[in-house]
Parts: structure tokens; sequence; C-alpha cells
């Protein structure tokens, strides 16, 4: 048995890492297998990439079950992988592709309603595949690319149902970001979801309070994106979980293609981990929502990319909003034809927050259309306006 130790051993201090979602992936994959077999250990594909081929999804990540514990792992390719021992796991680059690897386990003991407090190594992989979360995530494959099934992921797959393995209860006590992550599988693979599952979120539904917020935020992205999301939030308001996630205003939320225009829709506690520029990027968002209408003012201020996300809000064609843009006759201030020196010279008084004020109003009426963007009529609109 291992009880988790509170250290990182790095053996490269840089993984720069290039999935895709295409045949380099897999082949780097089935060689890292061959490359651990070839020591004497087993080793599968396991997880969602399985199940995503099953059902002929595309996948961006491949996670690798072994018996090879970190220390033989770090003997097999000595360079470019990082080992936790915390948690039997090695983060490997291998040709330009990351592979999280982790030897086969049980969880023995949870803390926090979130990660094992003591592990043990098996040599069994049908040991490791019962401490996993939802039998649609327990397909493995060989590195003859055999799909292998031992607790009957196909059958839940085909029903288009989402089981936990074992008790939901134990499961979803041992860690609740499960909970959230059943809703998410449910609506990204339009899934139902098994009724013992259904009972075990009322019954730990309090424990969601205890995930940070970073894991929530992550988790609601997934709903956010996908093109099933009405979905997904008709389950969070199903199962009421959208007080315990601190969210609200959900049920009147829109599509749109950057995440960051579903949260400018709703209400979200101020512990959420977003960036200063997501801050930024949902406040603007709100403000031309709260204006209710995009014109060249709002094209100008919030330029196109935020104004293209609030359009899908408003219901504006994407087009109309392009074609208005690349009419705007300027888009910042350094295209207005004069500076703030120059209009200080031409009231003959020093360069102030008036003459800045100037400059915006003259930035507003060539906007609007009610000022060509020329020199002469730009101070002739100064002269007549400001001079004494």
């Amino acid at each position: 048995m291992i009880k988790k130790k509170p250290f990182l051993m790095v053996f490269s201090f840089s993984l720069k890492c290039y999935n895709e979602s295409g045949g380099n992936m897999f082949e780097n994959a089935i060689e890292v297998l061959k490359l651990i077999e070839k020591k004497g250990f087993k080793a599968y594909i396991v997880g969602g990439y399985v199940r995503d081929i099953y059902l002929s999804n595309t996948s961006t990540d491949i996670d690798i079950c072994t018996s090879a514990k970190p220390k033989d792992l770090v003997k097999i390719f000595k360079k470019n992988i990082i080992i936790d021992e915390n948690y039997g796991s090695v983060k490997l680059e291998y040709k330009n592709t990351c592979f999280d690897i982790t030897t086969f386990r049980k969880d023995i003991k949870y803390k926090d309603n979130r990660r094992p407090s003591e592990i043990e190594y098996v040599d069994l992989l049908e040991e490791d595949l019962k401490r996993r979360d939802f039998t649609i995530n327990t397909l493995c494959m060989d590195s003859n690319g055999n799909i292998i099934d031992i607790l009957n992921a196909k059958k839940d797959i085909t029903s288009k149902i989402i089981k936990t393995v074992g008790d939901a209860n134990e499961k979803f006590s041992e860690d609740a970001l499960r909970i959230l992550r059943a809703v998410r599988f449910a609506c990204t693979l339009n899934f139902k979801i098994d009724k013992e599952i259904e009972k075990a979120i009322k019954k730990n539904i309090k424990s969601i309070t205890s995930l940070s917020f970073h894991r929530k935020k992550s988790e609601l992205n997934h709903i956010f994106r996908s093109p099933n999301y009405e979905y997904g939030i008709k389950l969070l308001n199903k199962y009421k979980l959208d007080k315990y996630l601190e969210i609200s205003n959900l049920n009147k939320i829109k599509k749109t293609s950057d995440v960051l225009g579903m949260w400018s829709q709703i209400k979200y506690s101020d512990n959420y981990p977003f960036s200063k520029l997501e801050k930024e990027t949902i406040k603007n968002i709100r403000e031309i929502l709260l204006y209710g209408k995009i014109d060249n003012y709002v094209l100008y201020k919030y330029g196109n990319c935020i104004t293209l996300t609030a359009g899908e809000i408003l219901g504006i064609d994407k087009k109309d909003i392009l074609e208005e843009y690349d009419k705007l006759p300027i888009y910042s201030k350094e295209d207005v034809k004069i500076n703030i020196l120059e209009i200080s010279n031409l009231l003959g008084i020093e360069p102030s927050k008036k003459v800045r004020d100037i400059l915006s109003d003259i930035e507003l009426k060539i906007i609007s259309g009610e000022l060509k963007n020329n020199k002469k009529d730009i101070e002739k609109y100064i002269t007549d306006k400001y001079k004494r």
C-alpha cells in the first residue's frame, strides 16, 4: 500500500506536446505500448479515446494504463517524463505527443470528496478498471488494436446510458466530481443517466460544494461548449445542481461560439477563476447586451470578435456584423486625421484632459458619420465648437 507523498519527481522540466486527433497520436501510443510490453509489462490504451473510437467520434487525448510502475517507466523512456508517485502516474512526451500513463492500482481511501489518499498497485487490469468512474470509460485497446471489454462497457454505450462502475453512491461519496462528470458525459454523448446514479446524485449533492471552482468551471465549460448544451442545462436544473455550483439564470442561455459568451448570460459566484482578460471579455459582452443593439459605436469600441459573440446572443447575423465592421471610417484613435498636439496648437492651449476629451468627441462624430475623417473638416469642427 502506498500513502500519498507531498512531492513530485521531475525528470524533464518542459513537456512540449502537440496532440492531434489523427493517425500520428494513435501510432505513437501503439509504439509506447509496445515499448512497455517489450520489457515484460502489460499496457493498454484506456478510457475516453477507446470509447470515442467505438462511437466513431474524434478524440484528442490518449490515456494509457500499465502493470509497469512509475520507476519502471522512467527506466524504459529515460527522458521527457514526469513522475507523480502520489497517484502512481507519469506524464510522458513521446514524439511530440503527451500521454498520461497510470499503473494498475486500487484507490484505498479518499479525502475531501475528491482524491485518493492511499493507493495500492495491483497486477490485474480488471482490478484497475473497477476503480474507474463509469462503465463507458472502461474500454481498453491492446497494442494490436483489439478492443477489450471486461465490464460490459459496449452494452451501456450501445444502450446510450451512463452507469457507474459498482455502487453509484459509493463512487460519488468518494469523488464528488463524478456527479458533474455524469452530467457532462450525458450531455456531450447524448446519453441517459441511470436511475441509480440519479438517486446517488440526490444523496451526495451537497458534496459538490467541496469541489474547487476550477474543476466546476472546467466541467461547465465542457457542457457549454457542447452542441447538446441544452440537454446538459436541463440536467443541471433537474438535479438542482445550479444551487451548489453557485450559478443561476441558466434557462434562457443562448449558444455562442466563444464559451465566455455563455458565461456572460448567467450569474455566477465571484469564486470562479476567470483571468483578467476573461473577466474583461464577459464585462464587455454584458455591456453590449445591456445596450441592446450593434451599431458603429459598439463595433468601434469593442471590436468585431466580442461584438460577434454578443451578436449571437442578440440574434444578429454574423455576415451583417462583419460587413458593418468593414465599413467603419476609423478603427482606433491613431486613425483620426488629427492628434492631441495638433488640437492643442489649433486652440492655443496646453495638452490636457480637455484636449483628450475633444479628441474623444471627434472620434464619436466620425464613427456616427456626422464628421468626415479629413483634417480640413476636423479643424473646422474644432474651431466652430471649441475656439472662443
